[in-house]
């Protein structure tokens, strides 16, 4: 890579230059064997007048405009039809010419010495801009040239930001730890961790553009001699109407707006002395050294959460899981459904009709509701609204091209998906915390990002209170009074990871109360308590659930006991299964889990996929509780041998310590 670098740096020439560059780039930078296989040069298009796009990856849809050293990527120039084009839209021309299943995915601008790469998906953001110097950093950006799942540059750079940001927010929390009274006590650490999401979402308003720019920085610099008095009085003026605050108030604090939706609603925290360390890392780090408005909220709010939570932080590392691992539930779950629709509707010919049936289509958006009974910091919640108000947002810019807005504050009520739409069960009440603050953080981004569609919207803040997602513990809650069941449509998650022999005592009454009495039910994994609960609340309805799992619920033991009663008694069908891969936690300090993910409802689906760990597709007729092609049969324990020959008291399994493991010689001895 950095012979790369130091071949093409301070040269490049349009004309002699852009196959070898791109083919060396392919080469080196993609470890692509083979280049000339996957890239076409001069590809033909026609506009009014034949002409060529310099580069084109037909896989994954790329579109390479490229310029010569020192030309400007941003400067429009001369076009031979006598028009002034940017590089950027002299590609996009070309795109807008081709088939409509050969249009730009990406368009990369580049003049060898910096690359533009704009995402098709959100044409109206700033690109991604990555310098030839830079490329052994980020060389990984570029993995969406050859891989049609890769994580856009976007996403990659804002796991690394929030990463970042996680790191932050561990140091303040030690500084500020230090200055407890009694760091240790629950009461404490509880307080701690309500400060810190404060000042995190404090950080990220005045960076995002729901403050005035460094209001919260300038309003805590300018009373420095007194920091621990200056949070007290904002969070409780951040709490009140304008009508309620005291009119006396300095008039900094009369510049906030209400805030509301419980952030700032507890007013008996301990919050202890700010001078010096913490202060420093707060204004300093926290605020003049970085940019809060590009983080993930779902990888941050798991980042957050591990960053704070006393039990995770004696583990050591930060724990998240990746958007590609979340994708793998929530797309075949729905969001590749809710693709196909809008993309049909988005090739409907008539704009009457079209209209019509974008309105019917983002009602339909906003009527979907979703439960994670175990949503820890609220990633799969997060991840799932974002990507309805992306689809949202793309019925908006198509609706803004063929009706005329009324540029009013009524224009907010075209917004139809909301957070109300998500609820989630917990037990750490931290989590609880970060999981909220993660949706208003979420709803905050998309709310720019709708702006930039319609230019007139009310203001962000005040926050809405929705206690949709609450503390408690999921098996013993009943979870139709925290959702309305005729209103639900798809439970989802990511239940916790307890072996069955790995279960504590109150862990497995929790089981046994859910099990009821089914034979050998010792036997199920925790998780398996989540499936029997889910399967329970949907009889008689059409949603779906699809859980992350150890994937010894479909091996050994424990299959005819969970699923016999699951498909039997319950009458629930897998619709979707990925068999076994690595579960990557994205932890600082990674611990590889081998889990898959199954789909089920009473209700059938029109095709039923198992997803295998080499990326093949399998079409089936029914999936078993094997996760095989076939029909529904269980292997199940006897207690009695087939024939005269000694009992086996216990199976190859590996809780026993060892002691079944045979060495070459015991083997060939026995």
């Amino acid at each position: 890579m950095k012979n790369f670098i130091a071949r093409w740096k301070g040269k490049g020439d349009e004309k002699s230059d852009t196959q070898k560059f791109w083919l060396d780039f392919l080469q080196t930078i993609c470890c692509v064997e083979n280049p000339l296989a996957i890239v076409d040069f001069e590809k033909r298009v026609e506009l009014n007048h034949v002409s060529f796009i310099d580069a084109y990856i037909p896989a994954t849809r790329v579109i390479i405009e490229q310029k010569s050293l020192g030309v400007s990527l941003d400067k429009p120039t001369q076009q031979s039809d006598g028009s002034f084009k940017t590089p950027f839209e002299q590609a996009k021309r070309y795109s807008d010419w081709l088939p409509d299943s050969a249009r730009a995915r990406w368009i990369i601008t580049c003049n060898f010495q910096e690359f533009q790469i704009h995402d098709m998906e959100h044409p109206k953001d700033p690109p991604e801009i990555i310098q030839l110097e830079n490329l052994v950093n980020e060389a990984q950006k570029f993995k969406f040239l050859v891989d049609v799942k890769a994580s856009s540059p976007k996403s990659i750079r804002e796991v690394e930001i929030s990463v970042k940001a996680g790191e932050l927010v561990g140091k303040l929390y030690d500084s500020l730890l230090t200055r407890y009274k009694n760091p240790d006590s629950p009461e404490s650490l509880r307080s701690l961790n309500i400060l810190c999401v404060r000042i995190v979402f404090l950080l990220y308003a005045e960076d995002a553009g729901l403050f005035a720019k460094s209001q919260f920085h300038d309003y805590l610099a300018k009373f420095s001699n007194s920091p621990r008095r200056a949070l007290i009085d904002l969070f409780t003026v951040l709490n009140q109407t304008i009508n309620e605050r005291d009119y006396y108030i300095d008039e900094t604090l009369k510049e906030f707006p209400y805030v509301n939706g419980g952030l700032f609603e507890e007013a008996n925290i301990e919050i202890p002395q700010l001078e010096g360390e913490p202060l420093e890392i707060i204004l300093r780090e926290m605020s003049e050294g970085f940019d809060w408005s590009g983080i993930s909220p779902t990888i941050f709010g798991a980042v957050f959460e591990s960053t704070l939570n006393p039990e995770t932080r004696r583990k050591g590392g930060m724990h998240y899981t990746s958007l590609e691992n979340i994708h793998k539930v929530i797309d075949p779950l729905f969001l590749d459904a809710l693709n196909a629709e809008l993309d049909e509707i988005m090739r409907t010919t008539s704009k009457t009709s079209r209209t019509r049936k974008l309105n019917d289509f983002q009602n339909k958006l906003g009527s979907l509701t979703f439960l994670d009974p175990a949503c820890g910091s609220g990633n799969f919640l997060t991840e799932t609204y974002l990507s309805l108000r992306r689809l949202e947002n793309r019925i908006l810019s198509e609706r803004r091209q063929q009706v005329e807005f009324v540029q009013s504050r009524e224009e907010i009520s075209f917004i139809k998906v909301s957070i109300s739409q998500f609820f989630g069960i917990e037990i750490n009440d931290f989590a609880v915390a970060v999981a909220r603050t993660a949706l208003w953080i979420a709803e905050a981004q998309m709310w720019s990002e709708t702006k930039k569609i319609i230019q007139v919207l009310e203001n962000f803040f005040p926050l809405k209170s929705y206690n949709h997602i609450i503390e408690g513990n999921a098996l013993t809650l009943d979870w139709g009074k925290l959702v309305p069941i005729d209103k639900l449509n798809f439970i989802m998650g990511n239940p916790p990871f307890v072996g069955a022999s790995m279960m504590n005592k109150e862990q497995k009454q929790e089981a046994v109360n859910i099990f009821g009495k089914v034979p050998r039910a010792n036997s199920i994994d925790y998780v398996g308590a989540w499936y029997h609960k889910a399967a329970k609340l949907i009889q008689g309805t059409e949603i779906q659930a699809a859980f992350v799992s150890t994937n010894s619920i479909t091996q050994g033991e424990q299959v005819g006991p969970l699923w016999q009663k699951l498909t039997q008694n319950y009458g629930v069908h897998i619709n979707f299964a990925w068999r076994t891969f690595i579960w990557d936690s994205e932890a600082t300090k990674k611990a590889h889990v081998h889990c898959l993910i199954i789909s089920f409802g009473q209700a059938h689906v029109d095709v039923k996929r198992i997803f295998t760990s080499d990326g093949i597709i399998i079409k089936a007729q029914n999936i078993n509780a094997y996760l095989l092609d076939a029909p529904d049969v269980f292997v199940m324990a006897r207690g009695k041998t087939l024939c005269d020959v000694p009992v086996c008291t216990q199976g190859n399994q590996p809780t026993d310590g060892g002691n079944l493991i045979l060495s070459q010689a015991e083997r060939d001895e026995l």
